[in-house]
């Protein structure tokens, strides 16, 4: 095939007098010439930019390794969404420190997302407070409706709905499962971030009154103070703890060391806890709670509207028991209480 050069550009054909016109005008103002020659250049002349892939902002109350976030993706994918081809996915990260959701909920607004996904009620109030007009996803918020954030679970209304995590009516089973693991129980320590875990206290107190328990209640407002939360833990001669659910206890295996420390048996909200080492745990899975999320971020970008979307509640409860923890703190568990159990660690 002869090479292509600017001297065989031009055929040496017949050309009429109106074509030797119309090139002779041509060649008489290049500007035109070199945008003919863009047009001729360009691979699809006239096509259509590239649709704009959605954009979802994310935040982890807790850090990249999240596993939450590995659930969230997870549902993503089921839905027919791969990150970074027909979905994009912004990432923060509050490590614990839930008063830090404000700023990063800003951060993610300014990046023009479509559809923000949050955690608990914290982080939802700061979504909401921030904006009215895009739509917020929660995983697990534990009471939407007491907390203001939807009208009503049927109807949210709003720019906000999810999944609760029904912890807040929780915290009284968890006490008497306690109870139940060491029958001779009188005093429990709690800890408790105020921000966020008052309805959860609340309902503690009411169980504690029932079952004959004294409630010694400390407070955790930041991931660092549980090193010196439990340095105090010797002095109240507790005989046990339970961890309300806050995102300030996302590190399961330094909780779990520590009450392993104290040889106090502790009750948490997730398994992830019991299964690094806690002795025992009751309540939703919350990683199920986040693939779940994903479902909402579909029908949103799919045209819904998500105060008209229901907020879906748990309706499996898991009841976790490490025995190997109990073994180590010299626990007998009774058999009809392993009984109940979901899962025994061994």
């Amino acid at each position: 095939m002869r090479a292509f050069s600017p001297k065989t550009y031009c055929p040496t054909v017949a050309v009429g007098p109106l074509w030797r016109v119309a090139l002779a005008f041509v060649a008489t103002f290049p500007p035109l010439l070199l945008y003919i020659a863009a047009l001729a250049a360009s691979p699809v002349a006239g096509a259509q930019s590239p649709a704009k892939i959605p954009r979802v902002g994310v935040l982890s109350e807790r850090g990249p390794t999240d596993p939450f976030l590995v659930a969230f993706r997870q549902g993503l994918q089921e839905a027919g969404y791969v990150e970074g081809r027909n979905i994009a996915i912004e990432y923060r990260y509050a490590a614990g420190v839930i008063g830090r959701s404000a700023d990063l909920v800003a951060e993610l607004l300014r990046l023009d997302v479509d559809v923000l996904v949050v955690g608990g009620a914290t982080a939802t109030r700061a979504a909401k407070s921030a904006t009215t007009t895009v739509p917020i996803v929660f995983a697990l918020v534990g009471d939407p409706v007491g907390f203001g954030l939807v009208t009503s679970l049927a109807r949210p209304g709003g720019n906000a709905t999810g999944l609760s995590n029904l912890v807040t009516p929780l915290s009284g089973k968890q006490l008497e499962l306690l109870k139940a693991a060491v029958p001779r129980l009188s005093r429990v320590v709690v800890l408790h971030n105020p921000l966020n875990s008052g309805a959860a206290l609340t309902a503690t107190r009411e169980a504690a009154r029932a079952l004959a328990i004294e409630l010694l209640v400390l407070e955790v407002r930041q991931p660092d103070d549980l090193a010196g939360v439990f340095a105090k833990l010797t002095a109240t001669r507790a005989g046990a703890v339970l961890a309300l659910s806050d995102p300030v206890f996302g590190n399961e295996s330094a909780l779990a060391k520590l009450a392993g420390e104290a040889r106090l048996p502790a009750m948490y909200s997730r398994r992830e806890f019991a299964e690094a080492g806690g002795l025992m745990a009751y309540g939703p899975n919350f990683s199920d709670n986040y693939r779940r999320a994903a479902t909402y971020v579909d029908r949103i970008l799919k045209g819904a509207r998500p105060g008209d979307l229901p907020v879906e509640q748990p309706t499996k409860f898991e009841f976790v028991i490490n025995l190997r923890t109990a073994k180590t703190l010299g626990l007998a568990i009774p058999p009809s209480l392993l009984q109940r159990a979901d899962q025994v660690l061994e």
